[in-house]
């Protein structure tokens, strides 16, 4: 038999738990959008931003099957993990949401999981 504090005690983790729950479902349900801000230039690194446009260039990196991408003059990178079956060709439209990072002196967008890019294919 539980003491009176020790009900207490339950009482409040499941409490606590109940809702860290709730939140994570919330949050998950939610998706990045609500968190992510348009590119620019002055973003910085860490920084969850959201890039539309359409496909300069698209490259497949040889060595690893990572993508690179050139929209609006700036690099999104799609790492093999996250590019699964991706199939992307110049003036495609994409939607993506990623993590700004500093490579070579220049900001590039890297795309973590294949939910966070939508593509587009024109006729």
């Amino acid at each position: 038999m539980l003491m009176r504090q020790e009900r207490i005690a339950l009482i409040l983790l499941v409490a606590v738990a109940g809702i860290v729950l709730s939140a994570h479902a919330i949050l998950t349900f939610a998706g990045k959008e609500p968190f992510a801000r348009p590119f620019t230039d002055s973003a910085s690194d860490g920084e969850l931003v959201l890039i539309e446009g359409n496909v300069d260039r698209a490259i497949l990196i040889e060595n690893g099957g990572h993508l690179s991408l050139q929209v609006h003059n700036v690099t999104v990178f799609v790492p093999a993990s996250a590019s699964g079956s991706l199939v992307v060709h110049r003036n495609d439209t994409i939607r993506a949401y990623g993590i700004v990072q500093t490579y070579r002196g220049k900001k590039e967008i890297v795309i973590s999981s294949p939910e966070d890019i939508r593509i587009t294919t024109l006729p």
